[in-house]
């Protein structure tokens, strides 16, 4: 039995050809690109510098994994811009939104207790247990906590996407852009927001339901009535 014989793709041989080619190739890329530049356009003015983020009540973490039981660094960077705008007075409550799909893996908890290590009292803080994605972590902190309007604290690479999906979710959006070196991770979140934004259209057109939706929680509003 012989074996196939794989032969390479060939390249047009004519100028005619090749021009065609160039331009299906520049044709992909824009149409690949149309999706982050709409988040660029859409999100204009909802991105302030961290000192000019207007006082909100509610400030929205989002999960970015956990090393041995801890904050990755990424996610720690979060956290400390967040316990900083409290410490500031600039927000009153940190709602949480991580990923707990399974008995190891607690993202809100151990937020939660890094936030409390810094400085935020434990009563100001309310765990989301089911912010699998950010389209899902926008949808409940409208739908399931209640919020219309919230700070959300993520990388400068992907607060664009939060602000926007969010916005999209029904929440007034501010998003403040943790800044990071420009090392292997960062780029590669850079890429990785690139087709990440593909998904964000989807989710703003067909606006598909949480992994888990569930009943209410008061958490934000009795963490609201217990600052005042």
């Amino acid at each position: 039995m012989r074996r196939p014989v794989l032969r390479r793709p060939r390249l047009p041989r004519t100028r005619g050809g090749r021009r065609r080619l160039v331009r299906w190739v520049v044709a992909g890329c824009v149409v690949g690109l149309l999706p982050a530049t709409w988040l660029r356009v859409s999100t204009d003015g909802r991105v302030p510098g961290g000192g000019d983020v207007p006082r909100t009540e509610v400030a929205v973490v989002f999960g970015a994994g956990l090393w041995d039981g801890e904050p990755s660094p990424y996610l720690a960077h979060r956290l400390d811009a967040a316990a900083e705008l409290y410490r500031a007075d600039r927000i009153e409550v940190v709602l949480v939104s991580g990923d707990n799909s399974r008995e190891d893996y607690d993202e809100p908890d151990a937020m939660r207790a890094y936030l409390t290590r810094h400085g935020v009292p434990d009563a100001r803080i309310v765990s989301d247990y089911a912010g699998f994605d950010t389209w899902d972590s926008c949808v409940r902190a409208k739908k399931i906590f209640g919020v219309d309007r919230a700070v959300l604290i993520s990388q400068d690479f992907h607060v664009r996407r939060a602000v926007a999906l969010c916005r999209a979710a029904g929440v007034t959006p501010y998003g403040v852009g943790v800044a990071e070196p420009r090392d292997v991770t960062w780029y590669y979140g850079g890429v990785r927001e690139v087709v990440a934004a593909g998904k964000a259209v989807w989710d703003v057109v067909v606006e598909p339901d949480p992994h888990f939706l569930g009943p209410r929680e008061p958490g934000v509003r009795r963490a609201l009535a217990g600052s005042r």
